[in-house]
């Protein structure tokens, strides 16, 4: 996925365990009342629940959901 520094994923659900990894950029991800800053070549871990992302700068990065049946 790509979002341009200052676009955001909004408030959503997580459907499953997920990861992002970043490949290029910076982003912040933000749940449960903390937050992530992620970097290029960083891998963080989605947590449960409701959470967002916002694009410090322009980003690339690989979510990688694994759906709960």
């Amino acid at each position: 996925m790509t979002l341009t520094a200052g676009e955001k994923l909004s408030e959503h659900e997580n459907p499953g365990e997920a990861t992002i990894q970043v490949l290029e950029g910076r982003v912040e991800l933000h749940g449960g009342g903390a937050s992530w800053n992620g970097s290029v070549g960083d891998l963080i871990t989605v947590p449960a629940g409701l959470h967002s992302l916002d694009a410090v700068e322009d980003s690339a990065f690989l979510l990688t959901v694994v759906k709960q049946l």
